[in-house]
Formats: structure tokens, sequence, C-alpha cells
């Protein structure tokens, strides 16, 4: 996909095609088309960036909580997203050893219980002693300050799958 095509959809079509940059999570992207057109994938990723940060408290808790667990039930059920599940992979998150995997189950469950919502890391560059090191650097944090980490990795998120669809200069 090139950014002129991007730029020439319709609503319809450009929510089709960039829905799932911020996970399960569509409105992101259909708040995003009225700034068209973009002068490149920078400007693309600010205005959804924005979108998200425009949201309401409650819309922001759920795109947050659209985020699945890493090597959590979702993955070992085979329920990620195609995007979820290549970047899980990635980071090694598919290949756990049983002392690994109990240990982030462990940091999984402490995160979700204390916060309210799962644990969201951008895992491009991590490998599994990383993500597990991170996360129970996290889990120790405040509320207020790991909400706004969250969105923080989700924008990371977003762009790293934008950079996907839309390699710079297509």
């Amino acid at each position: 996909m090139r950014l002129a095509d991007v730029n020439a959809m319709d609503r319809a079509s450009f929510v089709a095609a960039l829905g799932g940059v911020f996970e399960h999570s569509p409105w992101v992207a259909e708040r995003a088309f009225a700034s068209r057109p973009f002068g490149g994938v920078d400007a693309l990723h600010r205005s959804m960036v924005d979108a998200m940060h425009r949201a309401s408290s409650d819309e922001q808790l759920a795109l947050v909580r659209a985020h699945p667990e890493l090597a959590g039930r979702a993955m070992v059920r085979d329920e990620l997203t195609a995007d979820s599940a290549s970047e899980q992979s990635g980071a090694g998150l598919t290949q756990c050893s049983p002392e690994e995997f109990a240990r982030l189950t462990e940091l999984n469950a402490r995160y979700g219980a204390k916060f309210g919502f799962p644990f969201i890391l951008a895992v491009k560059g991590y490998d599994r002693p990383g993500v597990i090191a991170e996360l129970a650097r996290r889990v120790e944090r405040d509320v207020e300050t790991e909400f706004a980490e969250a969105l923080g990795q989700i924008a990371r998120i977003a762009r790293f799958r934008l950079e996907a669809k839309l390699p710079e200069g297509a």
C-alpha cells in the first residue's frame, strides 16, 4: 500500500485498511480520516495518536483493554490478531520455557489485578528476558504513570504497524 492510495481512500476503505493499527479499535482510524491528505507516515501516525489522546477516558481504557496479555491466554488459544501474533513471536514469546511462561503468567496476573488492564509493550527489539524484566519493573508503578505508559506503548505499536503497511517513501 502507498500513502497516495491511503489519501485517495473513502472513509470505509480507510478504516478497513488501517482500522487494525490500533488493536481492535477502528474508531481511531475513523477519527483520523478527516485529517487527510497525509504528507507522510509521520503525519498519519500523529493524526491517529492525536485521535487516541482526544478520546474520552472510557474510550482510552477500552483501547488499552483491547490489547492481549503478552504470552497470555489469547496466545495459548491462538486467538491473537495477525499483527499481535507476529509481534509476540518476534520477541520469542511463543517459545517460552515453562519457567518463563510461569513468570509471565504470575506477573501478568499481578499487573492486571493492580491496574485493571493488560501490560502493554511495543516488543520490537525485546527478547523474552527483556520483556519479563520490563513487566517486573512496571508492575511496581502507580496507576496514573502506567496508564500514560500504556498509551505511549500503544502509539509505538501503531507506528511499527504503519511502517510495515506503508514503508516510508511508498
